[in-house]
C-alpha cells in the first residue's frame, strides 16, 4: 500500500522511499553509525524542548486519560525518554513504561533520570510484538516513530498497540498534499548530505502515512479496531485506535 493510502496520487506514489534513516540502520560493531544514531535522538530531544513538542504531545497524551485516575501509560519507540519525562513530571500518580526496541536507546535512557525513577519502568520492547498482557495499559504511545515502520509491521504495531492498551495514540508527520511535499524537500535536499538529522528528516517525510492510509492500515490491523484521526497538515498527525 502506498504510503499516500489507497488513493493516493501518482505524484504522492513516487513521494516515498524505502530508504532506511541513520535512526533505522543496524549500528552493532559500528562505532561511527552508533554515534550518528546517538547525534539523531539528541536533535530529536532537543527539537522537542525548543519548539515544546514534548509538551504539546504531553498534553494530548493526558487528555486520553483525563479520567483514569492512575493510569498506566506505555510509550513506544521512546528514543530519547523525553515525552515520558514529560508525562512523569505533569501527572503526579502516572506510571510509565518507557520502550524503544534499540538497544542502545534502552540503555541510555535506563543510564538517566528514567531509569531511577519510582514510576518509571524502562524496557526493550517491539512495537509489533508487544510483550504485555492484554488491556495491561491505559494508553500506548507512539510519537514521531510510526513512520519508521513498513505498512505490513504498521498494521501488527496498531493491533497490538489497540491489544495492549485500552487506547492507542498515534502521533506523526503529517503527509503533506504532494506538491507542497515537492516544495519541503526542495528546501531540505541540498542540507541533507551534510546534516544526519536533516538527512532522517527528508526520509521521515518521504515515508509518512497519510489520514486514509491510516485508515487502511487499521482495517487491516483488525476490523474490530475504530481509528479517530485529528490534526495533519501544519500540525502533527493524531490518531487514537480503540478496539471495539
Amino acid at each position: 500500500m502506498p504510503r499516500g493510502g489507497p488513493d493516493a496520487s501518482c505524484l504522492d506514489r513516487l513521494l516515498q522511499t524505502d530508504r532506511q534513516e541513520y535512526l533505522d540502520r543496524d549500528s552493532a560493531g559500528d562505532a561511527g553509525l552508533e554515534q550518528i544514531k546517538r547525534s539523531v535522538i539528541r536533535a530529536l530531544d532537543w527539537t522537542g524542548e525548543v519548539f515544546g513538542n514534548h509538551e504539546k504531545f504531553a498534553k494530548i497524551a493526558l487528555d486520553e486519560v483525563a479520567d483514569v485516575a492512575d493510569p498506566r501509560i506505555l510509550e513506544l519507540g521512546a528514543g530519547h525518554g523525553g515525552l515520558s519525562r514529560k508525562l512523569l513530571e505533569w501527572h503526579p500518580s502516572a506510571r510509565l513504561t518507557v520502550t524503544d526496541v534499540e538497544p542502545a536507546s534502552v540503555a541510555a535512557i535506563a543510564a538517566g533520570d528514567l531509569g531511577s525513577h519510582p514510576r518509571a519502568t524502562v524496557r526493550q520492547m517491539d512495537a509489533t510484538a508487544l510483550d504485555a498482557a492484554d488491556g495491561e495499559f491505559d494508553l500506548a504511545v507512539f510519537a514521531l516513530s510510526f513512520h519508521h515502520l513498513p505498512p505490513q509491521l504498521a498494521a501488527r504495531a496498531i493491533a497490538e498497540g489497540a491489544r495492549v492498551a485500552d487506547k492507542l495514540l498515534i502521533i506523526d508527520l503529517p503527509r503533506l498534499p504532494a506538491p507542497l511535499h515537492v516544495l519541503r524537500l526542495a528546501a531540505m535536499l541540498p542540507w541533507a548530505p551534510l546534516v544526519p538529522f536533516l538527512h532522517d528528516g527528508v526520509i521521515s517525510s518521504l515515508r509518512a502515512y497519510s489520514p486514509s492510509a491510516l485508515r487502511a492500515l487499521a482495517d487491516d490491523a483488525d476490523p474490530a479496531v475504530d481509528i479517530e484521526l485529528r490534526g495533519g497538515l501544519l500540525s502533527p498527525q493524531v490518531a487514537v485506535a480503540t478496539r471495539r
